[in-house]
């Protein structure tokens, strides 16, 4: 099915990045937006925009009735739901396809099978992708659980079965610690998910997050090699790259071929990334998770590859076959993207919402700014507090970071404080440019560093004479 116009069921910095590859592929647009977001840029970039209900997202952006009646009152014959919100939810895939409509990602049943993290781990067993040591389904009772613990070894970590963005998940380091944050967890998954459902794996401590980027199109899977998540607070990214520096090319090509073997099983169709723990002092990995969606720091993967993923996405949804080979796609250089959220590293990352009084955006060759600002736009308070994503590329790592240091120091967001100062002082870090970190390594860091990257914060909020930052 040709794709003629598309609606974006999303907002923020991902919503104008889809924006603009339709337009690209001469597809239209339709941004729905709630009142808060009636001044994005997203709905001023697209060529129709349609309100959907109030700021809160489950009146509005979670709103699955209210999405599909301004398809159909727009006319709009294909949703692209972005990340987040319901880019992830079976039953909204289903029901756009119910609606005649094209959904663009992979099918309700890869979202439901894949998006289940018990499920996927029995997947990923069935294609003999190693997985993490835990359980085989879902967690049954607290006794059971606890003997199974007692198994497998302290520390484990207790999973929201359903989960996804660092949330419903606690680590046990003893059996009064299990039986305390078990309940904790599931409350948590509960409220975020809607579905209590836990499991339990080995605590790997000391390793690194590694994710494969797939294409699939139903019939055929390819990889677009790896990139490296490591650097996390809360569990949430803060920096994200491609290649991982970590990997040697044996266990690159395992990882690849596994993520691959695993996306294949599954029929898996659009755009995906299956997400493992890396121990690279045995060369171990173990698969966790698949995203059934585009994710946040797929920019790095299309600097190094030539691929417009987005673009891709769509295509494979309006009925085209892969258009790329495995034996075609080749990694070219080093990139690097780092989120520039409205957030006082200063303040325990206190959310910082406000209206952009001045912007800059640097330039050059091989950087790049994805971003929802321009200059006089009102942050709402209401969502997640990403801003945009300064992605950088060069020949190798060593030269990207300093093509980063000096983006992020030409890049001004007014009126706000952000995450800039952060990403500056890690660009400078030893440990970081010599790539000694894993997934514990940046809260210790965070704390040792509190007081420069105050200072550094406070220096940068200080109002110019423009109202800089």
């Amino acid at each position: 099915m040709t794709i003629h116009k598309l609606l974006i069921a999303n907002r923020g910095e991902i919503a104008v990045r889809i924006i603009r590859a339709a337009h690209e592929l001469g597809i239209a647009t339709v941004q729905v937006y709630s009142k808060a977001d009636s001044e994005s840029l997203a709905v001023r970039l697209a060529d129709e925009r349609i309100e959907i209900g109030p700021a809160q997202a489950s009146k509005s952006y979670l709103n699955r009735h209210a999405i599909l009646e301004a398809a159909k009152a727009t006319g709009a014959d294909a949703i692209h739901p972005g990340y987040g919100f319901l880019a992830e939810n079976a039953e909204f895939a289903s029901a756009v396809e119910e609606a005649g409509l094209v959904f663009v990602g992979p099918t309700a049943r890869s979202i439901r099978l894949m998006g289940d993290k018990v499920a996927a781990r029995e997947a990923a067993a069935a294609a003999n992708v190693p997985t993490v040591p835990g359980s085989r389904g879902r967690l049954t009772s607290a006794e059971a659980t606890f003997a199974l613990v007692e198994t497998i070894g302290f520390p484990v970590m207790i999973k929201a079965a359903a989960g996804g963005g660092g949330r419903g998940i606690r680590v046990a380091r003893s059996a009064e610690e299990f039986h305390h944050l078990m309940p904790q967890a599931q409350a948590e998954a509960l409220a975020a998910f809607g579905d209590g459902g836990l499991y339990i794996e080995k605590l790997v401590e000391g390793a690194r997050h590694i994710e494969v980027q797939v294409l699939g199109d139903g019939h055929d899977v390819i990889h677009c090699f790896e990139r490296e998540c490591s650097l996390q607070r809360r569990r949430q990214k803060v920096w994200e790259e491609a290649p991982s520096p970590s990997l040697t090319p044996s266990v690159r090509d395992r990882l690849c071929a596994s993520a691959v073997a695993l996306a294949r099983s599954v029929h898996y169709r659009g755009a995906g990334t299956l997400e493992y723990l890396y121990d690279d002092r045995s060369g171990e990995f173990y698969f966790l998770e698949m995203n059934t969606r585009i994710q946040v720091e797929h920019p790095v993967t299309e600097m190094v590859t030539g691929i417009d993923l987005v673009r891709e996405m769509i295509r494979i949804a309006g009925g085209e076959r892969l258009r790329i080979r495995q034996d075609q796609m080749q990694l070219r250089g080093h990139s690097i993207e780092v989120r520039i959220n409205a957030e006082d590293p200063a303040k325990n990352f206190m959310p910082n919402p406000g209206t952009i009084t001045a912007l800059a955006v640097p330039g050059g060759n091989g950087v790049r700014f994805d971003s929802m600002l321009y200059p006089g736009y009102t942050v709402p308070p209401f969502y997640d507090s990403l801003l945009g994503k300064m992605i950088v590329h060069d020949e190798d790592r060593a030269s990207a970071i300093r093509r980063l240091a000096q983006a992020l120091s030409e890049l001004t967001i007014g009126g706000l404080v952000t995450t800039k100062p952060l990403h500056q002082a890690l660009a400078r870090d030893a440990d970081v440019q010599a790539a000694r970190f894993h997934t514990g390594w940046l809260e210790p860091w965070l704390e040792v560093n509190a007081a420069r990257l105050a200072t550094a914060t406070s220096a940068k909020s200080a109002p110019s004479a423009t109202g800089g930052q």
